[in-house]
């Protein structure tokens, strides 16, 4: 009959085992979505890089917005577009709206959470700006009213969704680009979010400067 120490050791490397197992699964599931949505999603991808191009060359800049995670990807999107990606090269314009506390607390009181976005768009956007909405449902009600005040601006909106676009898909024009994640589930559509990110620093990066491998 087996100790309490041996019974411990017995426990704790079956579920280490189980542990190891679902991470590896992680790795697999993020991997075969990447591998999956890689040929759906480069149309759209590179029709972001167009409409990001087309507006920081000519005096615009990208106002990036989300909520919790795609905050984050908001974020890291403006630090990418204003320091660098993987080259040297001009700085390019780009704010993030999920940073400015003042700003945010001060609309969701005075006015809603639902406007935190919206009226910095209103004061920031201009005609040939570009709005980046990311929501992994699609429905974020305070993306959604980003972006009807970027359409009122003459913005376009590059839309990072998931979960079929959500309400999202109604609320997007023609002339604006939709990069839906085939997926359901929020860790996975986040991981493609930022895949999506990089791919269009590197497109706008590789359109200004040429085609050549990216360095650290």
């Amino acid at each position: 009959m087996l100790g309490s120490t041996a019974l411990w050791e017995q426990y704790k490397r079956y579920h280490c085992t189980m542990l190891e197992q679902r991470i590896e699964q992680h790795f697999i599931d993020s991997a075969d979505l990447k591998y999956q949505a890689a040929q759906a999603l480069s149309k759209p991808i590179a029709a972001a890089v167009s409409a990001v191009l087309a507006s920081v060359t000519s005096g615009g800049k990208v106002l990036a917005c989300g909520n919790g995670g795609s905050a984050a990807d908001a974020q890291h999107f403006a630090a990418e577009f204003v320091g660098r990606f993987e080259r040297e090269r001009p700085e390019l314009g780009a704010i993030a709206l999920t940073t400015d506390s003042s700003i945010l607390t001060a609309i969701a009181n005075d006015y809603s959470y639902e406007q935190i976005f919206a009226k910095q768009v209103r004061a920031l956007g201009q005609s040939g700006d570009v709005l980046l909405a990311i929501t992994t449902s699609g429905s974020s009600p305070n993306v959604l009213a980003a972006i009807e005040a970027a359409h009122e601006r003459d913005m376009t909106v590059v839309a990072l969704t998931g979960k079929g676009g959500g309400k999202m898909s109604q609320a997007l024009r023609e002339t604006d680009v939709h990069i839906c994640v085939p997926h359901d589930r929020t860790a996975r559509i986040q991981e493609v979010h930022l895949l999506a990110i990089h791919c269009i620093c590197d497109g706008v990066d590789t359109q200004l400067l040429g085609d050549q491998e990216g360095k650290e």
